[in-house]
């Protein structure tokens, strides 16, 4: 009798999982996704994303295969033995029924190509191509004209070019330069953490997107291992230009917040018109390549100027089953983040790796237990005033797991909810789960009340590593008063190097963090930096003689509050 009971609740599990997929709708960053190991740490950046045949692919850096989805939300992974897929930043491009692929290399090398992705069934075409290419990316024009962009360096004699192919993705042209370093005049270009270097960043990944007519070249620059890397972008009246620098870049932006950096990126549109923005972020603890993948939401104004939405760029995020509202400034569920800085405890942990490394928003530190041991456990207290726990992520650290290429950390686990701290619930079991997720994001079908939330270890860590979070990340509602308006701050534009400015106004106990939003507009204050628990933001990526105008946002767990003020530094 026992093993029907068994069996009965094995399906009402598979149910409720398959109810709980149908009715998410939101994803949060950084991606949740198999992302592979390599050396001590898991790496995926440089993303190429392409629509084929009604489903997204996805593909990455030395991700040892590559992903496919119909929603964006439910990825799945396809590995690959024949593709030369261990290589960085592949071009991708669907060009009627089928899909060829170009990855970075040194040497000249081969295209691939295939009518079946779903499958690792990839052939390689019959002949190299004549040149190196690194960072490489195809376009193709309404004519049917297919174009390759690529450059990746930080050498003036190395610029971003493009050549014409023609019908057996040979060059027919000679390369084009497209776009050269300038680091003297755009702030974002300048190598460094803090653009402080003074040497030339690299500009690397392009991007080709047409807009009513118009060509947007985007490029990433300074360097993939800093949360300053971002994306600008050349505009032109012809895929092969000559292009003009828009002064509003970088338009992809995102130093601040749990995880940052935005650079090296695909922008496509879903299948209902809505532009997506999909780029590379930096952990980088374990190694400069130590990255992840992230999706933003993208759009073009009225005027043509081209956006990604990275304020609150690392909260739960609604993928739309339409088109997006043009007057909606972006796919925020406005979720707030309820954990940060709260309360916690955990069953251990190693000195260098406090519990509350758990619960500061910063992606570079972890808590980590004692060992990898079945029944080690992180826990926090939330605020009275919580009325809805709608989503966790849970990002999972891997500390110490001496793990290969090929293998997998799937963590097993459970997450317990309690309003006292005593009666405890299951509200997620993962303690068969087959999928490895080191970002783990849960939406709940019903919005969990709790005060208090556990994540238990149910099976030993693989690779002999230890339980480990980089952060516990639970969002919703709470009731309160938001933060008090920001009107009066003051910005401070260096005169010998226009290409910083300090940002500065005056705490308010009742805000959690701040984001600075500029732009080259009072109506297009596009760029955002998010800070927590701080009176100021040095802006190191601003463009010489251009003008900027300012507000700031104040947010806690009750909502954001956003500031009207906005003035003008030239």
């Amino acid at each position: 009798m026992n093993k029907y009971i068994v069996a009965f609740a094995s399906v009402l599990m598979l149910l409720f999982t398959a109810e709980a997929r149908a009715q998410q709708r939101t994803f949060c960053n950084p991606m949740n996704l198999n992302y592979r190991f390599w050396s001590s740490s898991r790496e995926a950046a440089d993303p190429a994303m392409i629509m084929y045949k009604g489903n997204y692919f996805l593909f990455a850096s030395r991700s040892g295969g590559y992903w496919y989805s119909v929603d964006m939300l439910d990825w799945k992974y396809v590995r690959t033995e024949t593709l030369p897929i261990l290589k960085y930043a592949p071009g991708v491009i669907a060009i009627n029924d089928t899909v060829y692929y170009l990855a970075s290399s040194r040497m000249k090398d081969y295209i691939y190509y295939t009518t079946n992705p779903f499958e690792d069934d990839w052939k390689r075409m019959d002949k190299k191509l004549p040149m190196d290419v690194w960072d490489p990316q195809f376009f193709q024009d309404d004519d049917g004209k297919v174009y390759l962009y690529w450059g990746c360096s930080n050498k003036e004699t190395e610029p971003i070019r493009v050549v014409e192919l023609d019908e057996n993705m040979q060059p027919k042209t000679e390369p084009v330069i497209c776009i050269r370093h300038n680091p003297d005049e755009y702030g974002w270009e300048v190598f460094g953490a803090k653009n402080e270097t003074g040497e030339n960043g690299y500009n690397e990944g392009p991007w080709m997107t047409k807009y009513k007519g118009k060509y947007y070249l985007q490029y990433a620059s300074n360097g993939t291992e800093f949360k300053t890397y971002a994306d600008g972008v050349y505009t032109a009246d012809s895929p092969i230009g000559p292009f003009k620098y828009e002064t509003y870049s970088p338009f992809s932006y995102k130093p601040g917040g749990f995880i940052g950096g935005a650079g090296h990126s695909a922008t496509i549109q879903d299948r209902y018109g809505n532009y997506w923005h999909v780029t590379s972020l930096s952990i980088g603890m374990r190694g400069n390549f130590e990255r992840r993948l992230g999706l933003f939401p993208a759009s073009f104004d009225k005027e043509g100027v081209l956006r990604t939405y990275t304020a609150f760029g690392d909260y739960p995020t609604i993928i739309p089953s339409g088109k997006m509202n043009p007057k909606k400034e972006s796919l925020f569920t406005g979720w707030m983040l309820l954990s940060y800085n709260k309360k916690a405890s955990a069953s251990s942990f190693l000195e260098q790796y406090p519990v509350m490394d758990a619960f500061d928003e910063n992606v570079k530190t972890w808590w980590s237990a004692k060992t990898g041991n079945k029944g080690e456990w992180l826990s926090v207290e939330l605020d009275d005033k919580v009325t809805a726990i709608k989503a966790i992520q849970i990002n999972f650290a891997d500390h110490e797991a001496l793990l290969n290429p090929d293998s997998t950390n799937i963590y097993a686990y459970r997450v317990w909810a309690s309003i006292d701290g005593k009666n405890w619930e299951v509200v997620v079991d993962k303690s068969n789960n087959a999928r490895d997720a080191c970002h783990d994001y849960i939406e709940f079908a019903k919005p969990v009340k709790a005060k208090y939330i556990k994540i238990e270890n149910v099976k030993d860590v693989p690779g002999d590593g230890k339980f480990s979070v980089f952060d516990l990340r639970i969002f919703g509602m709470q009731k309160g008063k938001k933060p008090k308006k920001i009107n009066e701050f003051e910005v401070k534009r260096d005169y010998d190097n226009s290409r910083k400015a300090l940002v500065k106004w005056t705490l308010d106990d009742s805000a959690t963090g701040y984001v600075v939003n500029y732009g080259t507009a009072s109506d297009k204050l596009y760029t955002s930096v998010m800070v927590y628990g701080q009176d100021s933001v040095q802006l190191t990526g601003l463009n010489k003689r251009v003008s900027y105008y300012f507000s700031i946002d104040a947010f806690n767990e009750a909502g954001i509050t956003n500031g009207t003020k906005k003035i003008e530094v030239e």
